[in-house]
């Protein structure tokens, strides 16, 4: 049996967990930056990294101290190594590369969006590839078909904003609150998702990809009409982001060749809504459906380990010259949407 010691923080929280091979989390610990940023509405990128920096190491401690282990016991260390804000990628594959080399372990660099995409694999070990899998985060909004580890095909991409960006932007311009995606959910259980009509951008269109930057902007319309309550507007946004979710996915089912599975992956996969409406989908088409359980959508360091498990069996090893990387696509042969901004 391996065990991997799982380092994150690619964004605003910091993350450290011990998973073993056979799919167990032995101990997984935590930091959240909410208090840090809440008051800017969003995330600072050099409060992020200065939170990682203080952070990092104790948080290793914590999780081997929780799962009864020392360093020498472990296998492998990954680190996430992006992408993601740069300084906050810097501090957690630097502490892992520190680690692999006085522990004398081998380093696996893990893509962030591999770890988001391996995750349900941890939460239902019966998921086999190749499967379809709708990646929607704060910084990314894609359609992959996961054929195996390190073996991506993106079919659809955001050429604007990504789905989890879109929730943390009407929080912000209903005064909801931060994080964004938790305050719309629950602002939209008291309202009316009829209540206002909002676009569903390219609903209908031949291509798969994804659009929310003109959902935004009508959000920002609705609000200035000032005739209709935050929730409504909260509710109408959610079923508009969800029309849009499911029909981009379906679309792309007869381009996921030889996949059993619906899977959704990501922070806006802890939306109940869109859950419900996904499992529906695949229920229609014949497929299972797979989301890991909420705690394992957001950024935690389980999904890196368990990535990082994978690569292990895989025997992917990464050097120690291996660099930070604020972008870092899971297919890089993809070709680029037309529209598509930096997160595509």
């Amino acid at each position: 049996m391996a065990i991997i010691l799982g380092i994150e923080s690619s964004c605003d929280e910091t993350a450290a967990a011990l998973v073993s091979d056979d799919g167990r989390v032995l101990s997984h610990r935590l930091a959240g930056q909410e208090a840090a940023h809440r008051p800017f509405g969003g995330v600072v990128p050099e409060l992020a990294a200065r939170a990682h920096v203080e952070m990092a190491t104790p948080l290793v401690e914590a999780a081997l101290a929780d799962a009864g282990l020392t360093l020498s016991q472990v296998d492998a260390i990954a680190a996430t190594a992006g992408p993601g804000l740069i300084g906050g990628v810097m501090v957690g594959l630097m502490t892992g590369k520190a680690l692999a080399h006085a522990a004398g372990k081998p380093l696996i660099a893990v893509n962030h969006l591999e770890g988001h995409a391996l995750s349900p694999r941890l939460a239902d070990r019966d998921l086999r590839f190749p499967y379809l899998l709708l990646l929607a985060s704060g910084g990314h909004c894609q359609l992959l078909l996961v054929r195996g580890v390190g073996d991506y095909a993106r079919l659809a991409t955001t050429i604007d904003d990504a789905a989890g960006e879109a929730f943390d932007k009407t929080a912000k311009l209903l005064g909801l609150g931060f994080p964004g995606g938790p305050a719309v959910e629950a602002a939209a259980r008291e309202g009316d998702p009829k209540a206002v009509k909002l676009p569903r951008p390219l609903v209908g269109t031949a291509e798969p990809h994804f659009s929310f930057a003109g959902l935004k902007s009508a959000v920002l319309r609705a609000r200035d009409a000032g005739i209709h309550r935050s929730a409504d507007i909260a509710a109408s946004f959610q079923q508009a982001v969800v029309d849009c979710l499911v029909d981009r996915t379906r679309r792309a089912l007869d381009r996921a060749e030889g996949a059993t599975a619906l899977v959704v992956a990501g922070g806006v996969a802890a939306n109940e809504a869109v859950r419900t409406a996904l499992a529906g989908l695949a229920g229609d088409n014949g497929l299972r459906f797979v989301a890991p359980p909420l705690w394992l959508c957001t950024d935690n360091g389980a999904m890196i380990a368990w990535a990082g498990a994978e690569r292990f069996a895989a025997g992917l090893f990464d050097g120690m010259e291996t660099p930070p990387r604020a972008r870092w696509p899971l297919d890089p042969t993809a070709e680029k949407a037309r529209g598509a901004g930096v997160k595509a």
